[in-house]
């Protein structure tokens, strides 16, 4: 496989968590980059000190798409509407960003003559499937519309590198982590509320009685691996994303309060309708492709928490 160089690229959802991180691998490489976002759901902050070129706008407007991509050789599409309960609230919005914006995007790019689009897929698609880990072959069994749209982007995706427009890889995000994940959204993740109730001296809010295990990635080895997806030529697909280790709730919660010398302890509360039991990535598709993460579980929890002491030092 040949390593194609990143000359300019497009971030769409870029003031996005993940999507900061990413922008900021980009540039350490020397890549120009354009953030196309709306700041629906993305922060500012995310995008504070970083050269790129920002067009505010949806992914669904196609004008906007069409500045957005042009003479971009490379598109990472991150912009979604990425809440399972709010797409069971707002199925049409969902589609309309999810999917036809996707579409959009992938019609302005391959028009553009961009070479390559990464997609920001998830580990949703498997659903409650028990079996683990969740390897890329088994049958999808999406339980959300969010789930629904993501692998109906896949399938779009597959379909435009079929037909030669242009060459795609989605990658399955398992349990995304890091600095700058906002603890207070409505659809927070794990690890941000944990660190905040901790670092705060509140109990450690689980729900059900904490034996559900995840696959907990660094946000640096999720922009790592869309930078390997792009870079290697001919590297095409779905690849889940995750260290295909697992760590129940209970144990995240523990090492959380022991890493902070927080005393609010842990308090179970009633489990969650739908949570899925276990979740578990094989890692062994993109790892055989040549991708190496450069953290690991123990030392992203370690950065997460010096960034989240130090916001709270200067609030």
């Amino acid at each position: 496989m040949n390593t194609p160089v990143i000359k300019k690229a497009l971030v769409t959802g870029g003031a996005g968590f993940i999507g900061g991180h990413l922008i900021e691998a980009l540039l350490s490489g020397g890549t120009e980059v354009v953030v196309l976002d709306n700041f629906r759901t993305g922060n500012p902050r995310n995008l504070d000190g970083l050269p790129v070129r920002l067009v505010r706008g949806c992914i669904t407007d196609r004008a906007a798409v069409r500045d957005a991509v042009k003479g971009c050789d490379t598109v990472f599409h991150l912009a979604a509407l990425v809440s399972v309960p709010e797409s069971m609230e707002r199925v049409h919005d969902c589609v309309s960003l999810n999917v036809t914006g996707l579409l959009t995007v992938l019609e302005e790019a391959s028009a553009a003559g961009a070479r390559k689009l990464v997609l920001s897929s998830s580990a949703a698609i498997y659903g409650d499937d028990p079996e683990v880990p969740k390897h890329e072959d088994m049958r999808p069994a999406p339980k959300s519309p969010y789930a629904i749209t993501k692998l109906d982007g896949e399938y779009y995706c597959a379909l435009f590198a079929a037909t030669g427009r242009i060459e795609t890889a989605c990658l399955r995000y398992f349990n995304v982590f890091g600095p700058r994940q906002n603890p207070r959204s409505a659809y927070a993740a794990a690890v941000p509320i944990f660190i905040r109730r901790a670092l705060a001296g509140e109990p450690v809010v689980i729900h059900g009685d904490g034996g559900q295990t995840r696959d907990f990635v660094f946000v640096k080895d999720v922009a790592a691996a869309n930078l390997f997806a792009a870079r290697t030529g001919g590297l095409t697909g779905v690849f889940n994303v995750g260290y295909g280790k697992s760590l129940s709730i209970r144990e995240l919660a523990e090492r959380i309060i022991a890493q902070t010398g927080s005393r609010g302890g842990i308090v179970n509360e009633a489990p969650r309708a739908g949570d899925v039991r276990h979740s578990l990535a094989s890692a062994r598709k993109l790892f055989s492709a040549g991708f190496t993460p450069a953290h690991d579980l123990e030392g992203g929890l370690a950065e997460t928490l010096a960034w989240y002491r130090s916001e709270a030092g200067s609030a």
